[in-house]
């Protein structure tokens, strides 16, 4: 069965640059399992040292979030695309905060209340 999957920017170091891979198999677990055959260093961005796929790797088969079905479990058709997402984590940090609240800053007015 051929599949593929598509490898995120910041994981494709691992994967000799490429944005997608080929790979066989009839189930979810198995298309990663082939992936990370064929690149043994996606193995520890992808599970923990006790096999199970990480918390802040996010897995799609056809848009299809694999937690909410059978997760690497989940069966395979020729054709069908797997993506790996990882989380992206962080906060409000790039530009301008949406209010200055240091003490004695102007109070700004948006949308007829008060930003702070």
């Amino acid at each position: 069965m051929a599949n593929t999957i598509n490898i995120p920017t910041p994981l494709r170091p691992f994967t000799d640059k490429k944005e997608s891979v080929e790979v066989s198999g009839a189930t979810v677990g198995e298309l990663l399992s082939d992936l990370t055959t064929k690149y043994d260093g996606l193995r520890k961005h992808l599970y923990t040292d006790e096999g199970k796929l990480r918390n802040f790797v996010n897995v799609y088969l056809n848009d299809e979030d694999i937690r909410y079905l059978q997760k690497e479990q989940t069966p395979v058709k020729t054709g069908d695309t797997l993506s790996i997402v990882p989380s992206v984590a962080g906060g409000a940090g790039l530009g301008r905060p949406s209010a200055d609240l240091r003490p004695g800053a102007p109070e700004r007015i948006v949308g007829g209340r008060s930003a702070r």
